[in-house]
């Protein structure tokens, strides 16, 4: 594909806010296949949405039969830029950081393929060849070639400078850091093109400018604008905290229905930005959601669009199910019952311990989902329980043998998972 196809793309999702020479870029790609990289900061064992943003791009490229370069910050990990802080953060130890790369990289493999035929992909992190280089041959080989007024005059190091905590000297070179892996990857590994946010074009831009001064050579930078959300919440941000890629700390079931949650004013372009959909399928989707909007047909678009990407087909099918059980009454199978546990409260009972005559309402009390044996006994008279779905009345203990899981509701919406042990 040509390189104006790729930009096109970028333009029509709005993922383009700084590049060195778009002209340049353009006709470079035209040529043929780039090499290209974009950092991650290892300071998890798991991505969140923001490094998705990040991978996603580099994906489109691949697409576009272009060769990545996935850099995981090995050595600018032990330092931490200090863009978007107010203060230090803690720097992590070896043993962490190899903790965190090799959670990543997992995770990246679902996103980036690290087989494709002919588009290469590497995996690299910057603590291979920062971890040798003694303080002077830094000094003399990078320091040398940038100004402390270039320095100060990031909107990033300016504002720290400016906090009650300023600024420490670690943090401070984390730019010259940075400008050092651009040149390293584009003197070993013949890199071309570096992609970040639009809240690291400092950083980049003093890559590219290295890079010129030292080896005479003009390379590219693009940047796509940080993604935010309209209601005023950080994006990658439930009421419990990051949006991870990890399904041991996001659920699938979670993942699924934070972008179900999406606002009408951020769905079209999240479904842009944060999904590999073509832009002429976006459109009709928002065209059908303009029509009835309460049907929220373009955010189920761009929950399973995300969902699949990040954690397959299968969790598709899951999160929608346990959706089903929890709010459209669906008689829940084996299968949903596992996708829901982590996502509704979980209670485990010991088959022998629970009354032979009343199990239901040993459940109903020892749950929580009662607060007496009186009041367990008037929800089963009333017709108000159900197990999996089907009304109980709370005598029959034959659905209670020990390996059982189901879910155990009081009226609508107090439901509970029981396992018996």
């Amino acid at each position: 594909m040509s390189g104006a196809s790729i930009l096109d793309d970028l333009a029509a999702r709005g993922l383009i806010h700084d590049t060195t020479d778009i002209d340049a870029l353009r006709e470079r790609l035209d040529a043929g296949p780039i090499t290209l990289y974009h950092g991650i900061d290892p300071s998890a064992d798991s991505l969140h949405i923001g490094n998705y943003v990040g991978v996603l791009a580099m994906r489109r490229f691949q697409d576009h039969g272009h060769n990545v370069i996935v850099l995981v910050g090995g050595s600018t990990g032990m330092v931490g830029d200090p863009g978007g802080r107010s203060e230090e953060r803690n720097l992590l130890d070896e043993d962490a950081l190899a903790h965190n790369i090799a959670g990543i990289r997992g995770q990246l493999e679902k996103l980036v393929n690290f087989d494709h035929p002919t588009a290469a992909t590497h995996m690299v992190s910057n603590y291979d060849w920062t971890k040798d280089v003694g303080v002077l041959d830094f000094l003399r080989d990078v320091g040398k070639h940038v100004t402390v007024n270039q320095m100060v005059a990031k909107d990033s190091v300016k504002s720290r400078m400016e906090s009650e905590h300023g600024i420490s000297y670690t943090e401070f070179s984390y730019m010259l850091l940075q400008a050092f892996d651009y040149w390293w990857l584009a003197t070993n590994m013949d890199c071309e093109l570096q992609l970040g946010g639009s809240d690291q074009w400092g950083n980049i831009a003093q890559g590219v400018d290295l890079i010129r001064r030292r080896e005479a050579k003009h390379v590219h930078a693009l940047t796509w604008p940080l993604i935010t959300r309209a209601d005023g919440q950080k994006f990658g941000k439930s009421v419990s905290g990051a949006v991870w890629l990890d399904p041991e700390r996001t659920s699938p079931y979670e993942f699924h229905q934070y972008w179900k949650n999406t606002d009408d004013r951020d769905v079209e372009r999240f479904l842009l930005q944060l999904t590999l959909l073509p832009v002429d399928e976006i459109t009709a989707i928002m065209a059908t959601h303009v029509e009835a909007p309460h049907e929220r047909k373009a955010q189920q678009a761009l929950a399973d669009a995300v969902t699949e990407l990040v954690h397959g087909a299968d969790a598709v099918h899951a999160a929608t199910r346990a959706a089903a059980v929890l709010f459209g009454g669906a008689v829940p199978t084996a299968d949903d019952l596992m996708a829901l546990r982590g996502v509704v409260p979980e209670y485990e009972a010991v088959a022998s311990d629970l009354h032979e005559t009343e199990p239901f309402v040993d459940l109903l009390v020892e749950s929580g989902l009662v607060k007496s044996r009186r009041e367990a006994r008037q929800a089963v008279e009333d017709g108000a329980v159900r197990w999996n779905g089907d009304k109980i009345d709370g005598t029959d203990s034959s659905m209670l043998t020990a390996g059982t899981v189901g879910m155990l509701q009081r009226g609508k919406r107090n439901k509970h998972l029981i396992v018996v042990a």
